[in-house]
């Protein structure tokens, strides 16, 4: 049982049948129950586990709602095995080692390894192995960056520190901004210098490899540090994350904690750029300027019921989240001379001198001409339009969206518009956005029925998640994070970065 485990299992497989023989004859079977712990996170890595049949389950632990799952390990794997190889007596494990169902595995104690190993013939071997082992990770990375367009091996001139970047997402503008900042960081003289380099596709569970070798990643909205994303970059050595954005809801904070990875946001950039923009949706919505442009282009210069517009002086307009934002929203909203409602769970004074009335989200469901969602995207705002919100709403509602695209079900905007109830709408966002924005889809097609059946809607006005996009708030970006790499370089880790989000 135990040779046709070692015939079946991954690196050991191509060993020579005297060295199989030899490790046979130390390998001792278990049959664990389902939760045991074959190996502890922290405790020094003695011995390698090969499964022969059922599951191990690789787990980190939190400080709180239980361990995180990493991995599983099915028959045929063997984990801690260039641990004992590699054999240091600071080698600590990674990660907890747990049975899952049906599991059966065989133990190979590190000291009668490394004893067996000591026969030069197999001493021989091992070296040919881990040799085969290294040539194949080391042409997986060269091709992995290759393939991305990242400079593999790149020195700079000088002394001093070099904190490694590798830039997810990246467009045209991230790399015209990002670039001459980074230079002129560079050449300031400090005992640090930023290497940074560039792919655009964003991090997943997939791309996370490309950032094997380097210090830090920088991502944006769309990017995904799920678990498996995160525990990728950790096992490539990155120990930081820079968000350059302010929202970071698609972060797994607890995995990152447990992973050991710092994660830092530029937590305000130009909050009037968006305050300015969702009044522009308004305002385009509001008089069909998207409709009456197109008209005039093609020598249509007429007047009918369909460029019809309302004054916005006089209306109620409710914001709903009075954070910076939303004050700013609120200041610039009241000059038009409207009857200003706002909700939040926290409120603001300066709205209230504004001449702002916090009311419930029910009463503005019922008085509102006009509704600013600009809150966080959190569980208790998710779909706060919804299909039950709709028979609150006062007929014909503009809704405008600048803030987070989950905070309107898209299937009650689309039916609200076409039962009259919603009069029209201004998004930026898009719940289910990631796979289209900040791509371009003009010569591809597009699948997802719910985003098709928007941009025919006349009555919807849409921009693709550029609220934010101006030279003040974009040079705001760049400065903050280009700080923030400063900050980690400096030591700072945690909670103790100025902008740390975990």
């Amino acid at each position: 049982m135990a040779k046709l485990a070692l015939d079946n299992a991954e690196w050991l497989s191509s060993l020579s049948e005297p060295l199989k023989n030899d490790i046979e004859s130390i390998m001792t079977q278990r049959l664990p129950s389902e939760g045991d712990c074959l190996l502890k996170e922290g405790e020094i890595i003695d011995r390698f586990i090969i499964v022969e049949a059922g599951t191990l389950i690789r787990t980190k632990s939190t400080d709180a709602n239980g361990p995180l799952p990493l991995d599983e390990l099915g028959a045929g794997k063997v984990t801690g095995f260039l641990h004992v190889v590699g054999h240091h007596d600071d080698d600590m494990a990674f990660a907890n080692v747990i049975a899952g169902k049906d599991a059966k595995v065989w133990i190979v104690r590190g000291e009668e390894f490394r004893a067996i190993t000591e026969n030069p013939q197999h001493t021989t071997e091992m070296m040919n192995l881990l040799t085969r082992l290294l040539r194949k990770a080391s042409k997986i990375v060269r091709a992995t960056l290759n393939e991305t367009g990242v400079r593999v091996g790149r020195s700079r001139e000088g002394t001093g520190r070099t904190i490694k970047i590798m830039c997810y997402d990246t467009t045209s503008w991230v790399r015209e901004n990002f670039e001459p900042q980074i230079e002129k960081f560079n050449n300031e003289g400090k005992d640090l210098k930023l290497q940074m380099d560039y792919t655009s596709d964003r991090l997943d569970v997939k791309t996370a490899k490309y950032a094997a070798g380097y210090d830090a990643v920088c991502l944006f909205v769309n990017d995904n540090p799920d678990t498996s994303a995160l525990w990728v970059l950790s096992m490539g050595g990155v120990k930081f994350i820079a968000m350059r954005c302010a929202g970071f809801d698609r972060v797994d904070t607890k995995a990152a904690k447990a992973l050991g990875l710092s994660v830092a946001r530029v937590p305000a950039y130009s909050p009037y750029a968006v305050a300015e923009h969702a009044i522009s949706l308004l305002m385009a919505v509001n008089r069909k300027i998207h409709i009456a442009s197109v008209r005039v282009k093609m020598a249509n210069f007429s007047l009918d019921s369909g460029l019809l517009g309302m004054d916005i002086h006089g209306k109620t307009v409710a914001v709903m989240g009075t954070g910076k934002i939303g004050q700013i929203l609120c200041k610039i909203i009241s000059g038009f001379g409207v009857n200003l409602l706002a909700y939040d769970v926290f409120e603001s004074d300066e709205v209230k001198n504004l001449g702002g009335t916090y009311v419930s989200k029910e009463e503005i469901y019922k008085q509102a001409d006009v509704i600013f969602l600009m809150m966080p995207l959190l569980p208790a705002t998710t779909h706060t339009i919804n299909e039950d919100v709709l028979p609150m709403l006062k007929k014909g509602v503009i809704l405008i969206n600048t803030s987070r695209g989950g905070l309107i079900d898209t299937n009650a905007l689309i039916s609200g518009l076409h039962s009259g109830i919603i009069g029209g709408c201004g998004l930026d966002v898009y719940e289910n956005e990631g796979e289209y924005f900040f791509q371009d889809y003009s010569s591809k097609s597009i699948k997802d029925e719910r985003l098709v059946a928007m941009l025919g809607n006349n009555r919807i006005v849409m921009t693709a998640h550029q609220a934010f996009f101006t030279k003040e708030a974009i040079d705001k970006i760049v400065s903050t994070t280009v700080e923030n790499f400063y900050n980690f370089a400096s030591g700072l880790r945690g909670s103790d970065l100025p902008n740390s989000v975990c």
